[in-house]
């Protein structure tokens, strides 16, 4: 078979508009734009148009991106959140091409020979993969494998880009000046005071990551116990503990939350876990959380939400393959149904979309700042993917095409009726 003459620039032709805000060069040495274009892009190999064409979406530039075959000189080290925002704006100038442009291009990749290039090494097994190894999603032995295969990286990286703190989730900002630490922190004290815990009662961390929350809650007097499945956030948070003086307080288990034996807890929380609950588990999710707590007791769940009822609720190839592997989000009024339906009564709701996307601006900017010691310390392929990933993120919650809710629950007391908070919000905001 002929190889076909058409260039990398002229399949790119077929679906941009000539006067799009972006230039690209490509390894064949055809060039699409101009050289005063906002954006120039760099397609340094055939692996990429490889990619691309057999998965024309996230997961294609995603593997190419990681591999290195598609670049750009504007990358920041670690922070491409600069590059994404100038590829949104191409929205604009994006075309769909007829069939007989999309056979032609077709045809001119696959006339160099039909390749299926080996995606990154870092990259998950496919959904039909893990079911063929009998893992399967929001089991026990699914929920296990997922969170280690996120969490269980090097603590160290993850300190990198998190700070001191070691909260891998939304900060409280009560002004955007606010360094990420102070609101870490603020988010943690605010989520205890929603409870309205005092010394000397009990609260449950489900997915308690690195033990921050442990350490905020053991500092007030309260007992607490987190839980988590990954093997290297328990090591993390018991060395934590342990310097700050806090074993008679504070505990920390490698254990699924639905193992815990203890009950009648005064509070529970749970941040940024339920992105790995699946949303067809919801139910018998918070009818556990209902069984643990004590008449009275308050439910402060926080997590990442749709922003309505209508999208598919499973990532897409990129987040799932990479990412959070069974991954699911529901919107905020499907959450909020689900937790009534159990038999609880919800006081508040709250978003706090911004401040994940200012979360994420300090994430990135930590991880551009340690870039030298990241890439030697995980592989470049993992420190870009971690970039790649927040800097998406920080995008998507700006659009606001993701929000993150908490809600603030309470487990009705059959004797007390409804006096069983006070008449207002008693929290610092």
């Amino acid at each position: 078979m002929a190889r076909s003459t058409m260039t990398v620039a002229e399949m790119i032709g077929l679906f941009l508009d000539p006067d799009a805000p972006v230039q690209v060069n490509t390894f064949d040495g055809s060039h699409f734009g101009s050289d005063d274009a906002p954006l120039h892009l760099e397609i340094k190999n055939s692996r990429a148009m490889y990619y691309i064409a057999e998965n024309p979406n996230d997961l294609g530039l995603a593997r190419a991106y990681l591999q290195g075959d598609l670049d750009s000189p504007e990358l920041l080290p670690g922070n491409p959140y600069e590059v994404f925002k100038r590829l949104v704006a191409l929205k604009d100038h994006i075309h769909s091409p007829n069939k007989l442009d999309l056979a032609k291009v077709t045809a001119a990749i696959f006339s160099h020979g039909v390749h299926v290039p080996e995606p990154p090494a870092i990259e998950g097994p496919s959904l039909a993969k893990r079911l063929a190894e009998g893992i399967r999603p929001h089991t026990r032995k699914g929920d296990a494998a997922t969170v280690s295969y996120h969490y269980d990286q090097s603590n160290d990286f993850y300190r990198l880009f998190l700070g001191p703190s070691m909260t891998y989730t939304c900060a409280v900002f009560e002004s955007p000046d606010d360094s990420l630490e102070d609101a870490q922190w603020h988010k943690l004290n605010m989520v205890l005071d929603k409870m309205n815990l005092k010394e000397g009662d009990r609260l449950l961390d489900v997915g308690c990551g690195w033990g921050s929350m442990e350490i905020a809650a053991a500092k007030r007097g309260i007992h607490v116990i987190g839980v988590t499945l990954a093997e290297e956030q328990v090591e993390w948070a018991q060395d934590w503990i342990k310097k700050e003086g806090l074993e008679d307080l504070a505990e920390v288990r490698l254990m699924d939350y639905r193992d815990v034996p203890e009950f009648d807890f005064d509070g529970i929380c749970s941040i940024g876990m339920m992105e790995h609950v699946g949303y067809k588990q919801y139910p018998a999710y918070f009818k556990e959380m209902m069984d643990k707590l004590r008449p009275g007791g308050i439910l402060l769940n926080h997590q990442i939400t749709r922003t309505n009822s209508h999208d598919g609720k499973r990532a897409g190839g990129f987040i799932d393959r990479y990412i959070f592997p069974d991954g699911e989000l529901a919107s905020p009024a499907e959450i909020e149904l689900a937790i009534q339906d159990t038999g609880f009564e919800v006081i508040t709701q709250e978003n706090l979309r911004q401040n994940y996307a200012l979360t994420l601006q300090h994430w990135t900017e930590n991880l551009q700042e340690h870039w030298d010691q990241a890439r030697p310390m995980v592989g470049e392929p993992k420190a870009r993917l971690w970039g790649l990933y927040m800097a998406g993120a920080r995008l998507n919650f700006e659009l606001n095409n993701i929000q993150v809710h908490q809600f603030q629950c309470i487990k009705p007391d059959p004797e007390t009726g409804t006096d069983t908070y006070p008449l207002r919000p008693w929290w610092n905001r």
